[in-house]
């Protein structure tokens, strides 16, 4: 079993150049963490068409985490010329389906990669383009999909309400930063680091990000 994750940019077209160049940066940049920290093996992750972008994991349970990473990543951008640490409005986001299912075919390209998890992910990213949601799970599961996409709606609702400070704290907490090195990280204090992390809704997204790992090493034998 791997986790496939397809993702495009919202409304990329009237996105700016410049703002489109920060997401690539951002997108890129953060590719390069994931597979620091997960291991090439693991986790595999291409930019396509300039605004979408693929990923194959081989630990489903992990993908819940790397898909809010990512997006806490582009979330966070902002292009105000200023040194104060304030929070803006979003200018960049992406809707991301995550399927779960085998992996047929498996080549160097993710592209030319297929199997039950790409068609898992691909269709329910087509189904997603006419509805308000940015987060959705396909499995073979009905009883799984029915849990998490009841959840991913409810997570939806706050993340959409993240300003570029909120999501540059889930950021760090989702690295695995403590409170105290996020404040010295982007030069404010641990008690505007907390407020944040409250406003950001981190309680009720880590008790999420928990209970998905442990039903889908559950359910899917810890990925095998």
């Amino acid at each position: 079993m791997v986790a496939v994750l397809t993702a495009d940019l919202v409304e990329s077209s009237l996105y700016e150049e410049e703002v489109l160049e920060k997401v690539l940066n951002a997108l890129k940049a953060e590719f390069t963490h994931i597979r620091d920290n997960y291991g090439e093996d693991s986790v595999r992750l291409k930019i396509y068409r300039g605004d979408s972008f693929q990923g194959v994991l081989k630990k489903p349970e992990e993908a819940l985490i790397i898909a809010l990473r990512i997006k806490a990543a582009v979330n966070r951008i902002h292009l105000k010329k200023t040194k104060k640490n304030k929070a803006y409005s979003k200018i960049a986001d992406f809707k991301i389906a995550i399927g779960i299912g085998t992996q047929n075919i498996e080549r160097e390209a993710i592209s030319e990669s297929n199997g039950q998890a790409f068609q898992f992910s691909g269709r329910t990213l087509d189904e997603m383009k006419t509805e308000n949601r940015k987060t959705r799970l396909k499995t073979e599961l009905e009883e799984v999909n029915a849990e998490f996409n009841t959840s991913f709606f409810l997570m939806d609702t706050i993340t959409d309400k993240w300003s570029t400070a909120s999501a540059e704290v889930v950021y760090y907490l989702l690295s695995g930063l403590k409170e105290r090195e996020i404040a010295t990280e982007i030069n404010i204090s641990q008690s505007a680091v907390n407020q944040r992390k409250k406003a950001a809704g981190w309680e009720a997204i880590s008790e999420l990000l928990t209970r998905y790992r442990n039903v889908i090493t559950t359910r899917f034998n810890d990925g095998e």
